[in-house]
């Protein structure tokens, strides 16, 4: 079994270590395996997290080893690595393939960009998470088609995406204008009608043992200093799912997250193309300006 393997990348060598190092022990999914779906998923993954402070999860021996987070960039590092401080962390910036490559080799398996840029600390997504309190909840697509259907009476459009793990989220790219506080406020009011409507499908307890088997809307993770999973991340999960931003018409059908994964990501991308990045940005300043007036 050879230790390493040399992979040109744009210029550059990388060398894989342990490449058949099992990831994936119930898919016989290997390192070396692993980094080349990265580089099949590289054009869409990389603009997800390019100009966002990075955080990954390591497992560096597989999904069911230990695993710990890294924030600040380890050392040694290439020098084609693009980093950028934030307080007292030296992050990792996903602006290339070879750093992508970099990553897979460290077993880098979730990315999780921050939720602000780099060059501004206003937000520029809006982002509702739907997270179940049981493993398997059969009811996910159906409550975030009900979170849809309510951004879309108050002419909002949301971009759904499985998490890759349990859960769903609702992506609202945004123009410049409502602050983090704002839209935290109409999160919350979002969240609260909908568990008002529905209080045996949502709530917003944040404590896992009072929710009993309702989703967990959470509207407070969206905030500036946090991190929410990349659309295209891979997750830690025994199917290797990854997190697959949808069409409405696909949630209506009922997919379940795992059925987006490293071996077949590669495919349906190469028909659907980068929803998250042709998926427009709206003004919502005076939808959330007329609902704070409202509330006053």
């Amino acid at each position: 079994m050879s230790t390493g393997y040399m992979l040109p990348i744009d210029g550059h060598k990388i060398q894989i270590t342990n490449p058949q190092k099992l990831l994936w022990k119930e898919l016989q999914l290997t390192k070396l395996e692993y980094v080349k779906c990265l580089i099949e998923l590289a054009p869409f993954l990389i603009p997800a997290c390019n100009e966002r402070y990075l955080t990954t999860i390591r497992y560096p021996d597989g999904v069911h080893g230990e695993a710990f987070f890294q924030k600040n960039c380890p050392e040694p590092t290439p020098e084609y690595v693009t980093t950028a401080w934030q307080g007292d962390h030296r992050y990792i910036v996903l602006d290339k393939l070879p750093t992508l490559v970099w990553l897979g080799n460290l077993a880098c398996i979730e990315f999780h960009p921050s939720l602000e840029a780099l060059t501004s600390s206003q937000p520029l997504q809006w982002i509702i998470d739907l997270d179940p309190s049981i493993p398997d909840e059969p009811r996910i697509m159906d409550a975030a088609m009900k979170v849809g259907q309510l951004l879309r009476s108050l002419g909002i459009e949301s971009l759904p995406k499985t998490s890759g793990a349990t859960g769903v989220q609702l992506t609202v790219k945004l123009h410049p204008g409502p602050s983090w506080e704002e839209l935290k406020q109409f999160g919350r009011f979002i969240a609260q009608y909908l568990c008002e409507q529905h209080p045996e499908l949502f709530t917003i307890e944040r404590l896992k043992k009072d929710r009993g088997s309702r989703i967990y809307i959470d509207y407070a993770q969206h905030d500036i200093g946090r991190t929410i999973a990349a659309a295209y991340t891979p997750r830690a999960t025994p199917y290797a799912s990854l997190s697959m931003p949808l069409y409405w018409e696909e949630v209506a059908k009922k997919p379940k997250p795992r059925d987006f994964h490293l071996r077949n990501a590669a495919q349906r991308l190469e028909h659907t193309g980068d929803l998250l990045a042709s998926f427009p940005p709206q003004a919502l300043q005076p939808i959330i300006a007329s609902f704070l007036s409202a509330q006053r």
